[in-house]
């Protein structure tokens, strides 16, 4: 059975899986850093959930009008994920660097906070694979929510 393609089934995948990621953030974080407060891992699983509903809306742009070039999923989702992991570094870079000396160590090579937009790129990929797999994509998907 061909599921048709839906807008709001792409919005719906991305914020479940993006929960998910943000619920690992939550579990873990005590014991990866334990200075971190409830604030912290409550933005986690807010952020997570809204950043897989960004990449399910992002869905239905499959062709890049300024480039005029397709967006195939796997480089719209990372480029989204790494995008958005990128814009928050730059409200967080400070807690960020202290988070990650803390859990790695001063002298590791994991210490910087810009790994994060790779770390967003790669949450992207994967929430983008089934957004797709799931929830088609295209204009397709945008107007099928309509009938």
């Amino acid at each position: 059975m061909v599921v048709p393609p839906s807008l709001f089934r792409r919005i719906a995948i991305g914020k479940g899986i993006g929960f998910l990621f943000g619920l690992v953030g939550v579990i873990t974080l005590p014991w990866l850093w334990p200075e971190g407060d409830w604030y912290i891992r409550v933005g986690l699983l807010l952020w997570y959930t809204t950043f897989g509903a960004i990449i399910g809306v992002f869905g239905v742009v499959t062709w890049h009008p300024t480039l005029n070039l397709p967006m195939p999923w796997w480089i719209r989702a990372p480029a989204i994920g790494a995008w958005l992991n990128f814009v928050l570094l730059f409200f967080t870079h400070r807690k960020m660097r202290d988070a990650l000396e803390s859990m790695f160590g001063v002298d590791a090579p994991f210490t910087s906070p810009f790994w994060f937009v790779l770390e967003g790129a790669i949450v992207g990929l994967i929430i983008g694979f089934f957004a797709t797999r799931f929830g088609g994509e295209g204009a397709a998907a945008a107007v099928a929510d309509d009938q």
